[in-house]
């Protein structure tokens, strides 16, 4: 019997990627209300290898018609929806077992609300006795959407660290919630008390994340614990498409370098951590405080603990860098640099609210390859205005760049400023559980289909920078042989490949070895092809 539950929801979509779902957030609210007298339990109903496939939800029909079919070729990008984690039975159960008073949700982000609320509706049919409080970036962004389910009692906006134990402590003292900042809740008549987002002034009054109530074992990588590392809150920049951005109530706050030396300590040295991602918006804005955070990672490493690999999977800001803290990002751990490009199209990063970074990515490429480490460079195609053409002269000067290229598909993130502008447009979906780049959310002057070619080109790319890498030229993609296909996915994509140069379509091959092509925009593929042959492509490694 404990206290207080958290609960990290399942999730429901074409893919996870487990790396990023440790549940770091509750994880710290944990410690808040441990620090405030409370027992608690987390619950992570993504901790499990456990998923199952599932229908594709009626509003994402028109998804079928770029992935309809089972794809096994390099090329391939979605096709079958599944449900991750545990079952709402089982996570229903397991919360009335804990006997817990007070049960939170957390809802990071919109697209996965809707699991959120299943959990709520769950627990409470099973568990009517407790009460359930929602936290997390969607809550904060659309409190009313969220208690418009009778399930939930609350609902948490802001940092839950500085919220939780004073609901925590009124509910158990049973006295009034209404005057709680960051509270929402509702008033007698029905109606909703509403009040402003609460944030931590400073995080370094908070303690540590209990790292020992998470489900350490599933999260593993090479027998050895991940973990999370959070060295600031919010973001000063101002990125139209960031949440944290401009109009963000979100203050940017960064932690003193000794905290963060802290718990890189805690987690390396007592909980053997061999994987560490910093998830900060920005995290190397701060060179000196940084410069410092990777010293002390390499002290532990002199004391006799394992090396442990560092990763930034929010992405880097290339200005941020220079040849010396690549080095040393390099020496600490680091294996490859996730760099934010967003697109070199000047038109579009004006309505990024992004500065041109092209110089700075391409100092860092040159500094990341002397240092003998990989890059991936991120840009953002199909954002409302953006010219799929612009989207495609980013693909092409990634091709020319020894860098793996990543490719996200914009989505309206609630509190954005795009999120206002699609909102003005009439752009937005009609359902929150669209509000993903799976999805393929916005069709405006980037229609779905141009948006699903960009992504299969830059997937056709990266196919061709690893061929590269093995020391084919271009030329001897077009000529190879026709073989089976049948003995291996690269030998499947080879022949794919030669088809696309040649022919400038994009196939497909099923499991069971029947080729097919894929629905795409003909005239952005012909063009990509024509432009590929009069390019000098690079692989993502240095050649040896």
């Amino acid at each position: 019997m404990i206290d207080v539950l958290l609960i990290q929801p399942p999730i429901q979509d074409f893919y996870l990627t487990a790396k990023r779902t440790i549940p770091y957030g509750l994880a710290c609210i944990a410690s808040s209300l441990i620090q405030a007298g409370f027992s608690v339990g987390i619950l992570d109903g993504l901790a499990t290898s456990k998923s199952k496939p599932i229908p594709l939800p009626e509003e994402m029909a028109y998804l079928n018609e770029f992935y309809g079919y089972a794809d096994i070729s390099p090329f391939s990008l979605f096709h079958q929806y599944r449900h991750f984690g545990y079952s709402f039975e089982h996570i229903q159960h397991q919360a009335k077992l804990s006997r817990a008073f007070l049960i939170g949700i957390s809802s990071l982000f919109t697209a996965y609300s809707r699991e959120a609320l299943l959990t709520a509706e769950a627990v409470k049919r099973h568990y009517p006795d407790c009460r359930i409080v929602m936290g997390g970036h969607h809550p904060t962004a659309m409190p009313e959407m969220v208690m418009a389910c009778p399930s939930v009692d609350f609902v948490i906006r802001g940092d839950g660290e500085a919220v939780m134990p004073h609901l925590a402590t009124a509910l158990r003292n049973n006295t009034q919630t209404s005057h709680l900042p960051g509270v929402v809740c509702r008033n007698p008549d029905g109606t909703i008390h509403m009040t402003a987002p609460v944030f931590m002034d400073d995080p370094d009054l908070f303690p540590p994340p209990a790292i020992h109530l998470t489900r350490q074992s599933y999260y593993q990588r090479h027998g050895k614990s991940s973990a999370v590392i959070m060295s600031s809150r919010g973001c000063p920049m101002t990125c139209s498409y960031c949440c944290f951005g401009k109009e963000s109530p979100t203050p940017y706050r960064r932690k003193r370098v000794s905290t963060v030396i802290r718990e890189i300590e805690t987690a390396i040295s007592i909980h053997h951590a061999g994987f560490i991602d910093f998830e900060d918006e920005n995290l190397s804005l701060d060179r000196d405080g940084f410069m410092e955070i990777l010293k002390g990672v390499l002290r532990q490493t002199r004391k006799g603990n394992d090396p442990v690999e560092l990763r930034a999977m929010n992405g880097l800001f290339p200005p941020s860098l220079d040849a010396e803290m690549i080095g040393l990002m390099k020496a600490a751990g680091f294996k490859a640099l996730n760099l934010s490009l967003g697109s070199v199209c000047p038109d579009q990063l004006r309505r990024f609210s992004r500065p041109n970074v092209k110089t700075a990515f391409e100092n860092c490429l040159n500094w990341t390859e002397t240092a003998g480490m990989s890059a991936v460079g991120y840009i953002i195609v199909a954002a409302p205005d953006q010219n799929p053409y612009d989207s495609l002269e980013d693909l092409l000067y990634l091709a020319e760049k020894r860098v793996l290229v990543g490719t996200s598909v914009f989505y309206p993130a609630p509190g954005s400023l795009d999120f206002m502008r699609c909102q003005e447009m009439g752009l937005l979906p009609d359902d929150l559980s669209l509000f993903r780049s799976t999805a393929l959310p916005i069709s405006h002057t980037t229609t779905r289909l141009q948006a699903v070619t960009l992504l299969r080109l830059s997937r056709i790319l990266n196919f061709i920078k690893s061929l590269i890498d093995q020391g084919l030229t271009l030329g001897d993609m077009v000529s190879v042989s026709p073989g089976s296909g049948q003995n291996s996915r690269e030998e499947t994509g080879l022949n794919l490949l030669r088809l696309f140069l040649t022919q400038g379509r994009i196939y497909g091959m099923t499991p069971e070895g029947d080729r097919f092509a894929h629905t795409v925009d003909p005239l952005l593929t012909q063009t990509f092809v024509n432009r590929l042959h009069r390019l000098s492509i690079k692989g993502t490694k240095a050649p040896t």
